[in-house]
């Protein structure tokens, strides 16, 4: 999360600010996980259905700029913040790398057990640390190959998934027309068809199951935190390694590229940076608006609406992630917005305290250990909570780094880094 441990003077305002920009984006697909059913994520369509009103343009605008974008920028970001940290006078050793990864590893397992945010990013960022400082000394090149030859991957992981999902599903529909039928069950058919009565058991939840969710969620900490220990466990066994893991490392290794090459720490004329903000925008903006339509087309069909069933996916979210690099590096390069800037590099270096924030909030106000208010709002009423969770943060990272140096988590990860106590108070 933090990019640097160098001096405070040294600290880099453009990694910083598109940090913060990152870290606020970010709550705007998270707070589905708090405030929402965690069947929203894969079927909007429970909440959002007729296609049309205020819930239904409020979701269509954040598929079309924000869906996987905002995690594609901070996990460019976290490959830039590797090199940098590794490349650091007293950064060499792996020890050290391992060390700071290890305790990132178990703010995420907090984050993902006791702050009940079964969403969680940085036990991932933490395993993809592990495997990032391979291949610390490779050159740009080499490393956009890499990026390249990972989002083929990934793109080919969503084909996959899609085409045997529809397969059980066929084979499920077949299996249940001869049980009405009272025909003989094809006993292939049948076997295949489990995998999509599993999948429709655990991610596709009718009225009564919802209910129980909403139900285990609001009623207290203690029903929360057992409903959420299966979510947990899912993550860890399934979700991170299959899905998490593949998605951050290809884009981490397109932010490891970028920072060798300069274009992080601004070392590229202005007219580069709106390129690649035209470009990007373009490109990513075009191909999200395709998978809306073809979402709607589909009467928001699961295997539609899964993001990570999307064969232009990847694509889409790196395209705009990288348009909103060049439109917030031109930004900075030309000498615009320099308040707001200045409190998105606030939040920006206090990005673990401010994420871990965001779980903690979001638990305390949907969750049972506080108003219990899960499920009880709508898909637009829900962003009304993130805009005063983004006030919140733009008026209090400012008002903290200008007492202290570091925020209070960026402050221990430090001390269990280095085995010391920095400077905390100006």
């Amino acid at each position: 999360m933090e990019a640097t441990s160098t001096r405070e003077g040294d600290r880099i305002e453009s990694l910083d600010v598109l940090r913060g920009f990152a870290l606020l984006g970010i709550l705007l697909l998270n707070i589905l996980g708090f405030g929402l059913v965690s069947a929203a994520f894969l079927d909007p369509g429970i909440y959002i259905e007729p296609y049309e009103g205020t819930d239904f343009l409020v979701w269509a605008l954040i598929e079309l700029t924000s869906e996987g974008t905002m995690r594609t920028l901070f996990s460019i970001l976290f490959g830039a913040g590797v090199v940098l940290f590794v490349s650091g006078s007293r950064n060499k050793s792996g020890w050290l790398h391992y060390r700071r990864t290890f305790w990132l590893l178990l703010f995420g397992l907090i984050d993902l057990y006791l702050l009940l945010w079964y969403g969680d990013i940085l036990v991932t960022y933490a395993l993809g640390a592990a495997i990032l400082w391979l291949i610390r000394n490779w050159s740009p090149r080499r490393l956009m190959v890499l990026a390249a030859f990972l989002l083929v991957l990934g793109t080919l992981q969503s084909i996959v998934f899609k085409f045997g999902l529809e397969m059980t599903r066929e084979a499920a529909e077949k299996v249940e027309l001869a049980e009405k039928m009272g025909l003989e069950i094809d006993p292939q058919s049948q076997e295949v068809a489990i995998g999509w009565f599993e999948f429709k058991r655990t991610s596709l939840l009718n009225s009564e199951q919802i209910q129980m969710e909403i139900d285990a969620r609001s009623t207290s900490y203690w029903s929360a935190f057992e409903h959420n220990i299966v979510k947990a466990n899912e993550a860890i066994s399934f979700t991170i390694p299959a899905l998490f893991l593949l998605d951050a490392l290809m884009m981490m290794v397109v932010g490891m590229a970028l920072y060798k090459l300069g274009v992080l720490e601004l070392k590229r004329e202005a007219g580069f940076y709106l390129k690649m903000m035209c470009v990007g925008l373009t490109v990513g903006l075009l191909i999200n608006a395709y998978e809306i339509w073809v979402c709607v087309r589909s009467g928001m069909d699961v295997l539609e609406t899964n993001p990570y069933m999307r064969p232009t996916y990847h694509a889409g979210r790196l395209a705009l992630g990288l348009g909103y690099l060049g439109a917030i590096l031109y930004v900075i390069q030309v000498g615009w917005l320099q308040s707001i800037r200045a409190r998105l590099g606030a939040v920006g270096r206090m990005a673990l305290t401010n994420y871990l924030m965001q779980s903690l909030l979001g638990m305390l106000v949907f969750s049972g250990a506080g108003l219990g208010l899960v499920g009880q709002l709508s898909w637009s009423q829900i962003y009304l909570v993130v805009v005063a969770i983004w006030v919140f943060q733009l008026i209090l990272s400012p008002w903290w780094l200008s007492r202290f140096y570091f925020g209070p988590v960026e402050w221990l990860w430090r001390c269990l880094t280095y085995l010391k106590l920095p400077v905390m108070r100006r």
